[in-house]
């Protein structure tokens, strides 16, 4: 809950492999800590009591100094020396965690690695981490001291029946008390070490449950009511990072139940706008509204529940088709299901499919081209059915004819809702109620497409360009007056 509950920004600079390792490592030395403590500490302790009471009571004092002596000097050289390995534990932990980290990341990108032709590069990458792995041997120094404690008993044990003063008996009784000494003395030591690594091993999960939610409720925060959403961006400015703003003064409303289309050269802050209508940022000029709310005066669950999107790169579970489909809504019927993909013209692919909708798509779906996947990422949109819809970029990887065939089914979908398109094809935004030209974060441009067109400014560069890449006249869908404007030289890409 937590690690879902972090901010966008923690996730792309996170290191899947690094991270699974540390919660798994954490998780089984809290099993240790719990189990170590409840079951081994008392016992351990109540015996080695009584064993030096036995000996107190019973024998010479000499022979509880000893077992005192070794006992203190046994716990002061296990702390210390652990203490000294507890850093190299946590060097080990650090090594393990970029190794594991490497491995997962060359397998999450196995074909750019068969790609480069770099399967030994990895292996060597992963090898160097394991290589550097350097633990002390405590057992050592702690089986010396029981064993010049163990001999000074026996000294002092066999000097007493040779002079009359204890029986062959006792010897072999003190003797006896120290093996029974020794074992838990011995384990004491080792669950000592444990407890310290276990207590290493939990710091970095520790350190991802402290990690700060960059966005968080407030306290006061209340739910979206739900029914239809006008959505207005209010002076919006917005940076990743302080130095280098994405966002200048952004203001634009999206009325109930219309279409806006927002187009711009890449990395002009298109997505951005998406971003932040979902919240994993928060503004850090104006505000972003919702019927008037601002976003950040509502619960993220009510608000995220409002919003539905289909994103430019997507991403499925390695699970089957209608898991994956019913995604948009756990709770959806089979129906309800089928009735998204027919919507989202899958039925027709997933019917030549010997095993239909439990066909598994693999780890993020890389068994399916890139049209197939953002056909799967409309269906679960649509069933979702939610009163504002993204498209974000949503047709850049299908052809012409199955573009034209989804973009009907698109318009669809988003009549009587609240549609934010960020378009890359200008001909897919051609009937939006408005149309937002973004260049390097500010709007240059905004109206409807034949209206920009006509003032053969930036979107008529875009249009022309785009048409012309395609091998279609320019001009055909021009106005007179916009036809007589020409593309200039060295026109936006």
């Amino acid at each position: 809950r937590h690690l879902h509950a972090l901010s966008l920004r923690f996730h792309l600079e996170r290191q899947t492999g690094g991270l699974t390792r540390d919660i798994e490592r954490g998780t089984r030395s809290i099993g240790s800590l719990i189990s170590y403590t409840l079951y081994s500490i008392l016992p351990t302790l109540i015996e080695i009591g009584m064993v030096i009471g036995i000996l107190l009571v019973q024998y010479d004092a000499v022979f509880a100094l000893i077992t005192l002596s070794a006992l203190t000097i046994y716990i002061v050289f296990t702390v210390k020396v652990t203490n000294w390995r507890t850093a190299l534990r946590r060097e080990a932990n650090e090594l393990d965690s970029a190794a594991n980290a490497r491995a997962i990341d060359s397998l999450i990108n196995y074909e750019t690695v068969k790609y480069f032709n770099n399967e030994e590069f990895e292996a060597r990458r992963y090898d160097e981490q394991l290589q550097k792995y350097s633990l002390s041997a405590l057992n050592v120094g702690q089986a010396a001291i029981i064993a010049v404690a163990v001999t000074a008993m026996m000294w002092q044990a066999a000097d007493r029946v040779a002079s009359g003063e204890m029986t062959i008996g006792d010897i072999v009784l003190v003797n006896a008390f120290m093996i029974q000494l020794y074992i838990p003395l011995n384990f004491l030591g080792v669950l000592y070490r444990e407890i310290r690594q276990s207590l290493t091993d939990i710091e970095r999960m520790f350190g991802l449950m402290h990690t700060h939610r960059e966005i968080a409720d407030a306290p006061d925060a209340h739910t979206l009511p739900a029914g239809p959403a006008s959505v207005r961006f209010e002076h919006v400015s917005f940076a990743y990072d302080a130095k280098r703003p994405i966002l200048f003064d952004v203001d634009f409303d999206i009325p109930a139940g219309s279409t806006v289309a927002v187009v711009g050269h890449s990395g002009s802050g298109k997505s951005t706008l998406a971003r932040l209508l979902y919240r994993f940022y928060d503004v850090q000029g104006g505000a972003l509204r919702i019927n008037g709310h601002d976003l950040r005066s509502l619960t993220q669950d009510s608000l995220r529940a409002a919003i539905g999107i289909v994103p430019q790169d997507t991403v499925l579970f390695n699970d089957t088709l209608f898991y994956n489909i019913q995604y948009g809504r756990p709770g959806a019927r089979r129906e309800e299901v089928e009735a998204a993909a027919q919507a989202a013209q899958l039925e027709g692919f997933i019917r030549q499919l010997p095993d239909g909708y439990e066909t598994r798509v693999g780890e993020r779906g890389l068994k399916l081209s890139g049209g197939e996947k953002q056909r799967v990422a409309i269906a679960r949109a649509l069933l979702k059915n939610p009163a504002i819809l993204i498209f974000d970029e949503a047709t850049s990887a299908l052809d012409s004819k199955t573009e034209k065939a989804i973009q009907a089914q698109i318009e669809r979908a988003a009549q009587g809702r609240t549609a934010l398109v960020i378009a890359h094809r200008l001909s897919t935004i051609m009937d939006a109620d408005e149309i937002i030209v973004l260049d390097q974060g500010r709007i240059v441009e905004r109206g409807r497409h034949h209206a920009l067109l006509t003032q053969g400014g930036a979107y008529a560069q875009m249009w022309m360009l785009q048409q012309q890449e395609e091998g279609t006249d320019a001009t055909d869908n021009m106005t007179p007056d916009a036809k007589s404007w020409g593309a200039p030289a060295g026109g936006v890409a």
